[in-house]
């Protein structure tokens, strides 16, 4: 470790120390919360969790501007967004894992471990090789922001559009993986929902309590067409009033009535 790097280390205020030690365990857990759930969308929850405390890390660490931009654009919106898809198509741990493209789990291996060998030999030459720079003298001209655009669009520009289309991969693959290509057979028309919808053993709804009756009481139950009560007209838990019987009335057909 170089000697600006030790003497930065030396320059840990009390604060940042304990916010380190309060949020970096919950950051960790929101990690590793992540990774084994067994929910889709539990882990993008976790997810939540350890991106809002990177946020807060960035703010402890004199960056505004990436504190804002991490925890309103990519917690705010795009995890968000990631979370109303997976509501939306409803992925469960029941769901098939059978592979789509053969070999894929051995690829996903080999470019997981040189991906960890690069973020291995980034973090060794950014402790030992690299120079320490204040951040007073790296945002001396123009300031935070400018800083920030000075370095991706010079230094990390081929990174930082490489990151832009490691991010749509990650999208289009979320919207392959999510999709449940379904049995001609599984199919149903419009004509069969809606009969399924409509399908009943009843012939219609029955009245509600009071019609026909005495009273319109809710425990006063319903009077059919033959006089009869309706036993299903009222709410359960209610005991039924009871109802004066129906007379009978004559059916003989009037004069000038139709037949």
């Amino acid at each position: 470790m170089t000697e600006g790097a030790l003497l930065a280390a030396e320059a840990v205020s009390t604060g940042e120390a304990v916010t380190f030690w309060i949020v970096g365990p919950v950051a960790l857990a929101g990690a590793l919360g992540m990774v084994f759930s067994r929910n889709a969308i539990h882990s993008a929850l976790w997810l939540v969790l350890t991106m809002l405390g990177l946020g807060v890390f960035y703010f402890v660490q004199q960056a505004p501007f990436l504190g804002v931009v991490q925890i309103i654009v990519y917690t705010g919106a795009i995890m968000i967004l990631f979370l109303f898809v997976l509501m939306l198509v409803g992925r469960e741990s029941s769901d098939s894992v059978v592979e789509t493209l053969r070999g894929q789990r051995q690829a996903a291996i080999v470019a997981g471990v040189a991906f960890a060998a690069l973020v291995g030999a980034g973090i060794g030459r950014a402790v030992y090789d690299a120079p320490v720079v204040g951040l007073e003298e790296a945002t001396a001209d123009g300031g935070n922001v400018v800083a920030i655009a000075r370095i991706l669009f010079t230094d990390y520009l081929f990174a930082f559009e490489l990151t832009s289309a490691l991010l749509i991969t990650a999208a289009v693959g979320a919207m392959v993986l999510a999709h449940v290509e379904k049995e001609p057979s599984e199919r149903r028309t419009q004509k069969d929902l809606s009969t399924a919808r409509y399908a009943s053993s009843r012939p219609g709804t029955l009245t509600g309590p009071g019609v026909l009756a005495t009273s319109n009481s809710l425990d006063t139950p319903a009077i059919l067409a033959d006089g009869q009560p309706a036993a299903d007209s009222a709410a359960t838990g209610i005991e039924m009033r009871e109802l004066p019987p129906v007379p009978d009335h004559d059916t003989t057909p009037t004069k000038g009535t139709p037949r």
